[in-house]
């Protein structure tokens, strides 16, 4: 099966077409404002107007911590986004793939989880895992597992633990973030077997600058391994 590539925490119009050549399937954009990779609305608007012309059947992910959905979903609309990674604390009702909750994000959004402990992760999964019939009509993730930092929720360089990844991707089609880089991520693609593989600081040049030499050779080793 062909492991989708997300690379994330974009933040130029020079780094994302570099993203698009390497064979990303998915583009990355935060709108924490505590994050080093903090892009605007009105930044990522620009950026995908600007590439707009070239990146056919690539797909757009806003990720977003704590944000209401009726703001997600406003945010998604006035930048074009395809689809929203909650990475805070957020319900399983935000995703509105959960009887009686909001419509606004069915479909458009997948959770992004840090847990602590193996335990932890087999009750997030139980929790937030989209059902089949949401993540097939549009090809998505069940959900993504980071590693656990205490005071930071993603990019840290930190890598997740491949074993509790196996576990959940043996039940669901997982995106594996945490630690990533070009010299591991064939392992982790055998040992984990993810749908698909999220990368941020380990192909960076500096916070929010992407290295374009790493980014392709990140893709080339995804793209050349078989989960």
């Amino acid at each position: 099966m062909a492991v989708r590539i997300k690379i994330c925490g974009l933040t130029h119009v020079g780094d994302v077409g570099a993203a698009i050549e390497a064979g990303a399937d998915l583009l990355g954009f935060i709108f924490a404002r505590e994050s080093p990779r903090y892009v605007t609305p009105l930044q990522v608007r620009g950026i995908l107007a600007d590439v707009q012309p070239w990146r056919a059947g690539v797909r757009t992910v806003g990720v977003f911590v704590n944000e209401a959905p009726q703001n997600v979903a406003r945010l998604l609309d006035f930048c074009g986004l395809d689809l929203a990674q909650l990475h805070g604390e957020e319900p399983p009702e935000y995703l509105g793939a959960t009887p009686g909750s909001p419509a606004l994000l069915r479909g458009r959004a997948y959770k992004g989880m840090r847990p602590r402990s193996p335990a932890e992760a087999v009750d997030l999964g139980r929790r937030f895992a989209l059902p089949a019939e949401v993540r097939r009509a549009r090809d998505l993730p069940a959900l993504l597992l980071d590693a656990y930092h205490p005071d930071r929720r993603g990019g840290t360089g930190a890598v997740s633990d491949w074993t509790v990844g196996a576990r959940l991707a043996a039940e669901y089609p997982i995106l594996l973030a945490g630690g990533l880089n070009t010299g591991n991520v064939a392992d982790a693609i055998v040992e984990v077997r993810p749908w698909g593989v999220d990368v941020s600081s380990g192909i960076e040049a500096e916070p929010g600058r992407k290295d374009h030499a790493a980014m392709r050779a990140f893709a080339e080793a995804a793209r050349a391994t078989t989960a």
